[in-house]
């Protein structure tokens, strides 16, 4: 009977171990987040459960074209996924052709779902501050990103990191390439 009151026991010590691990994960290295809507098809589509990932960027500075996560700044507990176009300190505009302009090139990339029809207010050249990133979602053409007034540019302290591994559905499941 000792022996069995010693296993129960140590067991549940192991059990709750683990879970409080997976607590201590979860709330200070990673955050689990649901696509809504769908700005970032075909990468991630909406209903997507994702961990993002919030303890790389202690470590390094976000890149271009990582997938971030960010709160939106007028509602409370709504966050937004898009990806990195525009780094601190450069110029980004997008021309009447649907080119994006980093510092007056054409930016080479092949994510976007289809030619841009509305630039915003990337009609006009941005220039970003020490501290800003421009962001914009895959499917260019149905995304509220950087390019509209009420996203704008996304600071530094605001990313809450950059999404890393698709959860749900298992179909899918896998980490989250972002090149």
């Amino acid at each position: 009977m000792k022996k069995v009151l010693k296993e129960i026991l140590s067991t549940s010590l192991y059990i709750l171990f683990v879970l409080c691990a997976v607590y201590l994960v979860i709330h200070f290295v990673g955050q689990r987040t649901q696509v809504l809507g769908s700005s970032m098809e075909p990468k991630l589509s909406s209903e997507d459960n994702l961990i993002v990932d919030k303890i790389s960027y202690r470590f390094h500075e976000p890149e271009r074209f990582d997938i971030i996560v960010f709160p939106f700044r007028y509602e409370e507990n709504v966050f937004y996924i898009k990806r990195i176009i525009g780094l601190p300190g450069e110029t980004v505009q997008i021309d009447e052709e649907g080119n994006i302009l980093i510092d007056g090139e054409v930016l080479s990339e092949g994510y976007g779902k289809e030619v841009i029809q509305n630039p915003g207010r990337a009609y006009e050249e941005i220039v970003l501050g020490d501290d800003e990133y421009f962001v914009m979602g895959d499917n260019r053409n149905n995304s509220t990103d950087s390019r509209d007034p009420s996203v704008g540019n996304i600071t530094r302290d605001e990313i809450v990191g950059r999404a890393w591994l698709r959860i749900w559905p298992f179909s899918k499941f896998g980490l989250i390439k972002h090149r």
